[in-house]
């Protein structure tokens, strides 16, 4: 749409609301604001909300959008009170007793650029500035982000992901260092156990160049980058706390949620999770505007491309590798894309605890750590050494070895884990356990990898970090009938039981004869 008709903040009307006490509930409504009022309220009659999905609290001059329930036990809400469950309480940072400013909430502007959207029109600059506020800011339900989601997904042009990609970064705070290179590394994912980053950082560090990593939890994979980092360390990190860890370090491995990078991302994220919506222009924007949110000036971009990869051909792969390039580079970002074999799961582990394991094996060279994670993790980190300019061209990747080999690299992991502290959760293997065994004899020809991530999904991982798939057999090895394949760990029986019968189904493993 252009400028003159362009979506901004709401327009407020007339309020007919009142002051209440604020009553803190421990009640958790997960991501969604909600408030509970007596159905006696002194504020607002509940005739008045009839018709009125939202109403607007504000208390402390923080205004929020609420979704209304009426109570009629006037033990959990009183007439004078207003019942805030804990996610409105904590982005209020409302106390009990405080007074709290309660009316109906005028209609959001920006949905009538989601109506556009669903129509097939293109949005400005300044439509996506506005949606990218009103999204970090709470103000829209669940199902109005996946309104707006698929409305986008059906949708959207390079120009148009420039715009939310820059419009995410405002929305949120934007980090500066003091050096003029700042490294970073990201794969799009797809690929069961490819957890090159927890590799890649600590190399680049030990090199001497800056990187701050803030990563994603899992969208619609078994673990992301910060979910596996979580067991080995505390990664929910507060800005101040990651720039001592990246001062002290020269890097980090963080979860980018908690230092508000493009929280808008981090809203969007959260919907298309159970959605399992990842459309090339959300990732694009999602991804680019975190790295650009963090600091980073270089970023390598990793697009593994297998037949059951997120990138299925080498065709989807340019289209994709296109998009960031034009993005990336408009927003001043130095950005090399490799293209990387994505036809099987790297290392053997996938799910947090599993895939924590295999890291450290690499990093400690253990003698039976997956070759596989280790060689790309060495090409990785010498694509991002190659930035350096006090490095002779092409000697990045022998370098990373080097680092890898002399244990530097562990050494940098175990002063980074130590600087962002002790693990906050259980990271033990779920005790149930059950193998998947060959059904015929011969040569294992391919591995279905979202197969393999739908298993490890259903068996509790991430929630559960010890839940997940170890991997006992790769593409190429030969086995008979009866030989164990994967084993399927989970803490939840339900869970297990919801794993093994998809893999009962089709264990996602091709036998040749």
């Amino acid at each position: 749409m252009n400028e003159s008709t362009s979506f901004g903040d709401p327009v407020q009307g007339p309020s007919t609301g009142g002051k209440l006490r604020a009553k803190p509930l421990r009640l958790d409504t997960f991501r969604e604001n909600v408030i509970l009022l007596s159905r006696d309220c002194t504020a607002l009659r509940p005739e008045r909300l009839r018709g009125v999905r939202k109403v607007e609290i504000s208390a402390r001059g923080v205004a929020m959008l609420a979704v209304p329930m009426l109570c009629d036990d006037p033990a959990l809400v009183s007439p004078g009170e207003a019942g805030i469950p804990e996610p409105l309480a904590r982005r209020l940072c409302v106390r009990d007793g405080e007074p709290v400013q309660v009316s109906p909430a005028s209609p959001l502007r920006t949905l009538e650029a989601v109506k556009a959207k669903v129509a097939g029109e293109s949005l400005s600059l300044a439509d996506y500035e506005a949606i990218a506020r009103d999204l970090a800011q709470h103000r829209w339900s669940d199902i109005e982000i996946s309104a707006f989601l698929v409305a986008c997904a059906s949708f959207m042009t390079a120009d148009e992901t420039l715009d939310l990609t820059r419009a995410m970064v405002a929305a949120g705070d934007r980090l500066t260092w003091d050096r003029d290179l700042v490294a970073d590394k990201h794969c799009i994912g797809g690929i069961p156990g490819n957890r090159t980053s927890l590799i890649v950082a600590p190399i680049v560090a030990a090199h001497g160049l800056l990187i701050p990593k803030t990563s994603s939890r899992a969208i619609t994979s078994p673990a992301g980058t910060a979910d596996t980092m979580e067991v080995l360390a505390r990664v929910d990190l507060t800005e101040p706390e990651m720039r001592a860890v990246v001062e002290q370090c020269g890097g980090c491995i963080v979860w980018g949620g908690r230092v508000n990078l493009s929280p808008a991302d981090d809203v969007l994220i959260s919907v298309e999770r159970p959605l399992s919506i990842d459309t090339p222009e959300q990732m694009v924007a999602s991804i680019l505007s975190k790295k650009l949110a963090a600091g980073a000036t270089n970023l390598v971009l990793d697009i593994p491309v297998g037949p059951t990869a997120k990138v299925r051909d080498r065709r989807a792969a340019l289209r994709l590798k296109k998009l960031f390039e034009y993005v990336g580079r408009r927003l001043g970002l130095d950005l090399q894309v490799l293209v990387t074999d994505g036809g099987q799961p790297i290392g053997r582990g996938v799910g947090p605890a599993l895939e924590a394991r295999d890291v450290l094996a690499v990093l400690r060279r253990d003698a039976d750590a997956p070759q596989d994670l280790r060689e790309k993790g060495i090409m990785l980190a010498g694509a991002v050494l190659e930035s350096d300019p006090a490095l002779a061209g092409g000697s990045g990747a022998a370098r990373a070895r080097e680092l890898l080999d002399n244990g530097a690299a562990l050494a940098k992991l175990e002063q980074i884990i130590a600087a962002q502290g002790p693990s906050p959760i259980d990271g033990r293997l779920g005790p149930l356990a059950h193998e998947v065994t060959a059904r015929r004899s011969g040569k294992v020809e391919a591995i279905d990898c979202l197969k393999i991530a739908t298993v490890a999904r259903l068996s509790g991982a991430p929630t559960d970090p010890g839940a997940g798939v170890d991997l006992l057999v790769k593409a190429g090895d030969t086995v008979r009938v009866g030989d164990p394949l994967y084993r399927i760990h989970a803490f939840e029986p339900s869970d297990f039981g919801f794993a093994i019968e998809a893999a009962g189904e089709d264990p996602g493993y091709r036998i040749g004869t």
